[in-house]
């Protein structure tokens, strides 16, 4: 019998495949489901603040900022950038669901910092389209959080712009520094 290097032997004993991190998410979701209770929160944050950061992992908002579950809606997003879709949620946080204020959080060592237009470029030669998104990239940490306060404040969806404060968060060790 002539076994293909891509075909297993039939007679090979199949592994079973590996869990992935999506399938480990699962598992420990049902472990949470067992003693979860609903709080009877509302979707509206008791704090009444909206969070807008980067994605990044190094960032744990909630123990960085004293945050419990229900205080803040947090909108995250890669450089922490105030976009289109950031304005969307950031209308909605205020105008469906009653929050009075904005804290815009970037940080340092940043993948963004430094990336370059050249990005998208590059994707659209890979894969024949270019992308409808900008990489909103930057080279100015405090800069940019600057810009992301400017198109909050001057967004006209957005009812409460009076209280709108940016920082830059030390991923090393874990402070705030107020951008003015």
């Amino acid at each position: 019998m002539t076994v293909t290097p891509d075909r297993p032997s039939p007679t090979a004993a199949a592994e079973p495949p590996r869990p992935t991190v999506i399938d480990r998410f699962v598992t420990a979701n049902r472990g949470y489901a067992v003693t979860f209770q609903d709080g009877g929160m509302d979707a509206r944050p008791v704090q009444k603040i909206a969070v807008v950061a980067c994605m990044d992992a190094r960032l744990d908002l909630f123990a960085a900022l004293g945050l419990e579950l229900g205080d803040a809606h947090v909108i995250r997003n890669a450089g922490g950038v105030v976009t289109d879709d950031t304005i969307r949620s950031l209308t909605i946080s205020q105008r469906a669901l009653g929050t009075r204020s904005i804290a815009l959080i970037h940080h340092t060592g940043c993948g963004l910092l430094g990336l370059t237009e050249d990005f998208r470029r590059e994707l659209e030669l890979e894969v024949g389209q270019r992308p409808q998104w900008a990489v909103e990239a930057f080279v100015d940490l405090d800069g940019d959080v600057r810009q992301s306060m400017q198109r909050v404040r001057t967004s006209p969806f957005l009812l409460h712009t009076d209280d709108v404060r940016g920082f830059v968060f030390d991923v090393h060790t874990g402070l705030l520094r107020e951008i003015g």
